[in-house]
């Protein structure tokens, strides 16, 4: 058996240790002051403990001050093996926090406690992002007892608040301790994929997030003529707003849909009762819009359109940028970590890893505009955020697969 067989040997036998981690993880909620919590301390704490038993050469926390959360900070884990060995050091970074669970009654059982059924894992976070966080553990433990020593360095990254913007996470890390990385290193992060582990995501799009509110004057519902209608207007305004699609209709076949996309989503409450014509109306538009597209040209025509609305109506309507995050340039497809990734897919499951973008946002922006190639990797269900989140233990384990091969590197992935 050689070096390769004896590693995935190791790893298919982990299936009870996927079930393991991934409970302790579930039921230790991190949830970030935003989304109501504490903070990952309680989750950081068990991962610092198996990051223990990993012996790593070098192991600290990276206290990110944040005065809302328990103790006045936010953990950040950063563990390394193999130090001195050589380059390129391979980093996988996941995130620990997770969104809030929602509507319990979405729910098939306690999001916070895991429960099994055949393959899937249930539980709030076990895809986003403990999948990833279970699959790294997993890899540097089959390395470390299969072959003993490491040919190159390795190195976790375990990091905080990637839910709500990252400024306590992977950002404070990049601005106070940017001696971590280099843009030599193989950086990977796992936070979306697809089913069958065939995309490796290299660009996003940029995000525009727009609140547009019309105001009109209320009146009662029995004598609408005496009033402004707010909520036709944003109705006609929503409507029109599909202008854009034609407006801005470039296309990069890189992305996935290959095009900007322009998303009505939420709506604020207006009156309490159903008998009276509101005044005011507030709602939302989520815009992914493709690198090559200036977001300041879609507020533009945003703004256009809802001025011909406004004076078709006689409403008045304000259209403001609620959050803006230009595209960071993507990450080359020829990056020496996308071909470490297609070499280590393809000797694990014999399928083609291709490069792609995306529109929705990772942590990866964040390298990425720090000049720092990186690549989103992982085997994934989509079932992020969503009641009833699940994983695949078997995804787990490929997936632990992959990132051994990359952290054997040599001829493991020849």
């Amino acid at each position: 058996m050689d070096k390769t067989d004896r590693l995935f040997a190791f790893i298919d036998a982990c299936r009870e240790e996927v079930v393991r981690i991934q409970a302790e993880l579930t039921s230790r909620p991190a949830l970030g002051p935003a989304n109501g919590g504490t903070g990952e301390h309680a989750k950081a704490a068990f991962l610092e403990a198996e990051l223990r038993r990993l012996e790593p050469e070098a192991l600290e926390t990276v206290r990110a001050p944040d005065p809302e959360a328990e103790g006045g900070y936010r953990p950040n884990l950063v563990a390394q093996w193999g130090r001195g060995t050589g380059e390129p050091r391979v980093w996988v970074l996941s995130h620990m926090d997770v969104v809030p669970a929602g509507d319990p009654n979405l729910w098939e059982s306690d999001p916070y406690r895991l429960r099994a059924d055949g393959d899937r894992l249930f539980g709030r976070g076990v895809e986003d992002d403990q999948h990833a966080i279970v699959s790294s553990l997993l890899a540097v433990r089959a390395l470390r007892e299969t072959a003993g020593t490491f040919e190159r360095p390795v190195g976790l990254v375990l990091v905080a608040d990637e839910e709500t913007g990252s400024r306590c996470g992977l950002g404070y890390l990049l601005k106070h301790r940017p001696d971590l990385f280099s843009d030599r290193d193989l950086i990977v992060v796992p936070d979306a994929g697809n089913e069958d582990g065939t995309m490796i995501e290299v660009a996003e799009k940029s995000v525009l997030w727009l609140r547009i509110t019309v105001r009109g004057r209320a009146c009662h519902a029995s004598t609408p003529q005496k009033g402004r209608n707010s909520l036709c207007g944003a109705a006609r305004l929503i409507t029109a707003l599909g202008e854009l699609e034609s407006r801005f209709d470039e296309t990069d076949p890189l992305f996935r849909p290959p095009v900007s996309t322009f998303a009505p989503t939420r709506i604020e409450a207006n009156v309490p009762n159903v008998n009276t014509v509101p005044g005011k109306d507030v709602f939302y538009v989520d815009c992914r819009v493709l690198p090559q597209v200036p977001p300041a040209s879609i507020l533009e025509a945003v703004r256009e359109i809802a001025a011909g609305v406004a004076s078709a109506l006689g409403l008045e309507v304000e259209v403001e940028a609620e959050h803006t995050a230009a595209a960071a340039d993507p990450t080359p497809v020829d990056a020496p970590v996308v071909q470490a990734l297609q070499r280590a897919v393809r000797r694990v499951s014999g399928k083609e890893a291709k490069p792609a973008g995306i529109g929705g946002g990772t942590v990866a922006s964040l390298f990425r505009k720090a000049g720092l190639p990186a690549a989103v990797w992982m085997t994934a269900r989509d079932t992020a955020h969503q009641a009833n989140e699940y994983c695949l233990i078997g995804d787990v384990l490929q997936d632990a697969k992959v990132f051994a091969c990359l952290f054997a590197g040599g001829d493991v992935l020849a």
